[in-house]
């Protein structure tokens, strides 16, 4: 059961300590897992709570791999047991409601497999290239070691200190998910430990069932040890330019104009008729206009901004990136002036960055740091994630952003509104989004004090209530859900698939309970 955070390391010592040595010392456990499990209140403390930091459930143990022989042998003795005992895999623990622990079972942290021999870049001109990479590794160091060639995956996350394994388990979106496809749609093979043990190569031609499950499966059906990951030249450089809306209309028809501009090229490496990036964010409440995920305007240009959303209440900013190298800096400026000619932003409000490609990607990092420095980046964050029909879309703005979030006045972090196109997903994978072919993201990145919070939550759920009685029908993305009814109504026609490749990969219902999808 979820205890509020934080609960003190000793409370875990007396409670479970001695239910912990038994667990352990068991004679079916072999030498080389038991020398890799640990039960101490260091390590326990640490599985027992996320990104998230408002919910602490501890583990009865802790496995810290030292190859992916040891994953498969502890799901296997788990499937050897009379009851089976549950199994969580652990990347960076980056959910935010404990979806990535396992009550009274077994945490196995990912990250312990960590090794650069790991990430293997192999391939040539005529067939392509690819990076083999552990689902343990971080993105930031695939782009370091891909970068070393040239080379570069072409989907990205926000924030680059994620594992592989973790983001392929929730589909991985970002500002670049318009065009090329969410992360789960940029990836050719995987290894996957299944609920049964069992090791297995699959891909959409070999093992597709489950390939696709495994993909966006929040960790139901396997544990990704290994993906095969396309690579593409990579850029040098980044054209970057934010503008400010005070019509949400505007906002809305030039966001949507921009990513209908996305043909790419044989190998959608350079840029042809499109940006590679898009995003959107309001600025609102008072607050400075740049946030921890990127300094961007110009200091000058603050108090102006500050006085701009006072006067609107909330403020629409549009943020744009167009790659380049070489050979097209000299062309980029005409390109980039092409696309942003016509649009309906303020005058006066266009900021332009120039930057290196690894900058650019890598943008949140500086913020962390700095949030890691003043002790306020293992806070709680009480996220919300959604997708949003293009259709309600202005109804959102009108009921959610304009009523609830403006009366509430608790925003404490970004609030990323952007739009993507549904020709880009796969609907062969076990992800769900909204049926019209356009849709929005909705982040709501919220931070928050260990006694504030709870606040902060109340109003994820009015906003949700309002989706739910509007009928706007939404889907969560990083969903949490606490029935087996809404999880039954968030997959829709697909759940009846997923009982199905639960049965066939996890028949024991081991794998991350977490999710509390088949574990309640």
């Amino acid at each position: 059961m979820a205890i509020n955070f934080p609960i003190p390391a000793y409370f875990i010592d007396m409670v479970f300590i001695n239910r912990l040595k038994s667990f352990i010392t068991k004679s079916f456990f072999p030498h080389h897992i038991t020398a890799n499990l640990r039960h101490d209140a260091t390590a326990l403390t640490s599985a027992a709570i996320d990104f998230g930091h408002m919910v602490t459930i501890p583990p009865a143990a802790v496995l810290f791999p030292s190859s992916v022989n040891d994953v498969v042998t502890l799901v296997k003795l788990a499937n050897s047991r009379p009851v089976p005992f549950n199994i969580a895999a652990k990347g960076c623990g980056h959910s935010v409601h404990g979806q990535a622990m396992a009550g009274n079972g077994v945490v196995v942290e990912m990250t312990s497999l960590n090794n650069p021999s790991r990430i293997s870049i192999s391939g040539s001109e005529s067939t392509g290239f690819f990076a083999d990479v552990g689902g343990e590794q971080l993105w930031i160091d695939i782009l370091n070691a891909t970068l070393e060639r040239g080379l570069a995956p072409r989907s990205w996350t926000d924030y680059l200190y994620l594992t592989v394994g973790g983001t392929l388990s929730n589909a991985g979106i970002s500002g670049q998910t318009f065009r090329y496809g969410p992360q789960i749609c940029n990836v050719i093979e995987l290894d996957v430990v299944t609920g049964k043990g069992d090791l297995v190569s699959c891909s959409a031609e070999k093992n597709k069932e489950l390939f696709n499950s495994s993909l966006v499966c929040l960790g139901q059906f396997g544990i990704i040890v290994r993906a095969r990951i396309p690579l593409f030249p990579a850029p040098n450089r980044v054209k970057w330019v934010r503008m400010l809306y005070s019509n949400f209309n505007e906002f809305l028809k030039d966001q949507e104009k921009l990513i209908s501009i996305n043909n790419n090229d044989n190998n959608g490496s350079k840029q042809k008729g499109g940006l590679n990036y898009l995003e959107g964010l309001l600025l609102m409440h008072d607050g400075p206009p740049d946030n921890w995920r990127s300094s961007f305007f110009p200091s000058s240009h603050h108090s102006t901004i500050i006085s701009l959303v006072n006067q609107h209440s909330i403020i629409y900013c549009l943020e744009v990136a167009m790659y380049y190298d070489d050979r097209s800096r000299h062309t980029l400026d005409k390109e980039l002036d092409d696309l942003l000619e016509g649009l309906d932003f303020l005058p006066g409000y266009k900021f332009e960055k120039d930057v290196s490609y690894i900058e650019f990607l890598n943008r949140v990092r500086g913020g962390e740091l700095s949030l890691r420095s003043q002790g306020l980046w293992d806070v709680p964050h009480p996220w919300l994630n959604l997708f949003v029909p293009k259709s309600r879309i202005a109804e959102f703005d009108s009921g959610v952003f304009k009523d609830i979030v403006l009366k509430r006045k608790i925003t404490n972090g970004p609030i990323l509104i952007y739009p993507m196109n549904r020709s880009k997903w796969d609907d062969k994978m076990s992800a769900v989004i909204p049926e019209e072919e356009v849709f929005y993201t909705i982040g709501f990145l919220n931070s928050s004090g260990f006694d504030d919070w709870e606040a902060m939550e109340e109003q994820n759920k009015e906003i949700l209530g309002y989706c739910n009685s509007a009928n706007i029908k939404i889907k969560q993305y990083l969903p949490h859900y606490k029935t087996k009814e809404d999880w039954e109504k968030h997959f829709g026609h697909k759940w009846k698939i997923i009982q199905d490749r639960k049965l066939e990969f996890d028949p024991k219902m081991i794998l991350s309970p977490g999710q509390k999808i088949f574990n309640p």
